[in-house]
């Protein structure tokens, strides 16, 4: 698919009920948006989502979004709607570098969790690789049949150092170059791939995945879309009459060119 094929974003408002995550939220990210949104004005950035079956939509990315909104008592949100079949979304991962933390206690506790095992070296059949600041590698291994049992285990891992450490997201694989840049980091966690069947089966079974660890690369993201919060929020409309009000509003911003598309990747620094 050329930059050309790119179609226009599709905007949708949808239930906030029928939608769905294949992984947990951050609760170091979540609490502090909370608050964020309780005073915001504007939607920025929508969650991504695809459809299921019986009118749900999976979370591809945007799940604390999601979260946060439900439990600030949205009943509708603004979404980008795609597919895995449209040829515009690739998954990936993200890794996790843990910072803030004393290495000794963090390899204790994940020894202690139960039906976890911890070897050194580089192993096959594993659910995560450590790869240490002092070049070391752990291998860490669960009696995991299934991506549910995976999806379990690695919950139990990655909540050890949510729960006790700094979580940082990277796209880098290279410790050399995560170390430079994440001065606290004391592990950077390396995940097998998904594929967009396990994220779907995640979602429709409640078998979540860990925060942070699928990351989804969309050719013509919506992003910076600031609408406004107080058309999701009117109690007097019904989903229908918010449609035809985004619809409108969708017509404006092309009328007056105020919707523009970037071929390029792009790195973003008022995050």
């Amino acid at each position: 698919m050329t930059t050309k094929d790119v179609p226009t974003p599709d905007l949708r408002i949808v239930a906030t009920a029928s939608l769905q995550p294949h992984e947990e939220h951050d609760t170091q990210r979540s609490a502090p948006l909370i608050e964020s949104l309780k005073s915001a004005r504007y939607m920025i950035n929508p969650p991504l989502v695809s459809p299921m079956s019986n009118d749900e939509y999976v979370i591809l990315d945007g799940a604390n979004r999601a979260y946060c909104f439900s439990q600030l008592d949205y009943p509708h949100l603004l979404v980008q709607v795609t597919s895995y079949n449209g040829g515009l979304v690739e998954l990936d991962n993200w890794q996790h570098v843990v910072g803030g933390w004393n290495i000794g206690d963090f390899i204790g506790t994940l020894r202690e969790l139960p039906e976890i095992t911890v070897s050194e070296g580089e192993n096959e059949g594993v659910i995560a690789h450590l790869y240490l600041r002092d070049n070391g590698v752990l291998s860490i291994h669960a009696p995991a049949k299934d991506v549910h049992e995976r999806n379990a285990a690695l919950r139990k891992v990655v909540a050890v150092y949510q729960q006790n450490a700094a979580l940082h997201r990277t796209t880098l694989s290279d410790p050399d170059e995560v170390w430079s840049l994440y001065p606290d980091g004391i592990a950077l966690v390396i995940f097998p791939r998904y594929q967009p069947a396990d994220i779907i089966e995640a979602a429709q079974y409640r078998a979540y995945l860990p925060p942070g660890i699928s990351r989804h690369i969309v050719n013509g993201r919506a992003i910076r879309v600031n609408y406004p919060l107080e058309y999701l929020r009117d109690p007097g409309k019904d989903i229908h009459e918010k449609n035809v009000i985004l619809r409108r509003w969708l017509q404006e911003k092309l009328a007056s060119r105020q919707i523009r598309y970037y071929a390029e990747g792009t790195y973003q620094f008022d995050e």
